[in-house]
């Protein structure tokens, strides 16, 4: 479901078009160095910390400080879409 949402997000050019690579990492390492980024994505520094840039204001990604390594955060607006039927719908 995160790979579906970040496709949409790219399509509608809401996030870098490699954004997707650096999801990925951080999800199966559990935390990714910041030094890594620009291998993974295959760009400089700089568009490196353009795509994290746009992931930390999407609320995706997370880092104590600049300088730690990158997280994943399980942003709460995104529960439903990420891990559909994780919370019930409350009842009307």
């Amino acid at each position: 479901r995160i790979r579906l949402w970040v496709e949409e997000e790219i399509r509608t050019d809401s996030l870098p078009p490699k954004a997707g690579h650096i999801l990925e990492a951080v999800l199966y390492r559990g935390e990714l160095p910041r030094g890594d980024v620009p291998d993974i994505v295959g760009t400089g520094d700089r568009q490196a910390r353009r795509i994290v840039s746009a992931l930390m204001q999407k609320g995706v990604l997370h880092s104590a400080s600049p300088r730690a390594p990158l997280q994943i955060a399980f942003p709460a607006r995104l529960a439903g879409r990420w891990m559909p039927g994780l919370f019930p719908e409350a009842a009307s």
